[in-house]
């Protein structure tokens, strides 16, 4: 196969499976990782790939992604009305994992007035927000997603493999009764993925505005959760189609 109809190939590849990886593209072919590396490579120069790690994504994966200035004003009061009701679960001595966002933020600030607490997250924001607190706060490292603050790549992958805590609180940007919880990019999946998997009980933090949307990548489905905490903006239907699935505070 030439260069140019291999790149074909793993164009039209990529579009039917969101995600391609490279070790399995170069056995597929049987070329070389760095065969592949260097098509996904030309690929993305000419814009119609993002690399990832380990791979690429299509390039309207990262498309939907909201930064935090825009979203950060709305639904406030909903927010923290939740971001106050996810304080009620939290014990003296635990260790949370807190995801990026603008209702996780909410909490963050919430949390400044706690004493015994070890926090640890990916959002830069979130670690300001607690700068001048008494709690231990740790970030996970990686790289800066820029206009959102949230952190990602290896050495986020690498620290979440690595620890335990007792609750997670996971952010979300669109919920589905069928989809579940689904997000902007691959990328942003992962780090929710290892994070669920890093913690004991995880609960998701969401307005009801989030319901009823999908976005490219899947995170997890609803009963992975342990609950979810949000506003009484939902439907009596939704609200006992969820209930089913997990508890609703």
């Amino acid at each position: 196969m030439q260069p140019s109809e291999r790149r074909k190939w793993l164009l039209k590849k990529i579009q039917v499976n969101g995600k391609v990886e490279i070790d399995q593209l170069s056995e597929e072919l049987d070329v070389s990782a760095m065969t592949i590396r260097r098509d996904l490579d030309q690929l993305e120069e000419e814009g119609k790939v993002i690399r990832v790690h380990g791979g690429a994504v299509g390039a309207n994966s990262l498309t939907k992604e909201t930064p935090f200035l825009t979203k950060e004003g709305r639904n406030i009061e909903q927010k923290r009305m939740i971001a106050q009701k996810a304080l009620s679960l939290i014990q003296d001595g635990q260790t949370i994992l807190l995801d990026s966002g603008t209702t996780t933020i909410e909490l963050a600030r919430l949390l400044k007035t706690k004493n015994h607490l070890t926090v640890i997250t990916n959002d830069i924001k979130i670690a300001a927000e607690l700068v001048d607190s008494k709690l231990k706060v740790i970030v996970t490292g990686g790289e800066l997603q820029n206009d959102v603050g949230a952190l990602f790549g290896p050495q986020a992958h690498h620290f979440l493999n690595q620890i335990h805590v007792d609750l997670f609180f996971l952010g979300a940007h669109a919920i589905d009764l069928e989809a579940g919880i689904t997000s902007p990019t691959f990328e942003k999946s992962l780090i929710k993925q290892l994070m669920i998997k890093a913690a004991a009980r995880t609960w998701l933090l969401a307005d009801s505005s989030k319901l009823n949307q999908k976005a490219f990548s899947k995170v997890c489905d609803l009963n992975e959760l342990k609950g979810f905490i949000t506003d009484d903006g939902m439907s009596e239907q939704i609200r006992l189609i969820l209930s089913e699935r997990l508890e609703i505070l």
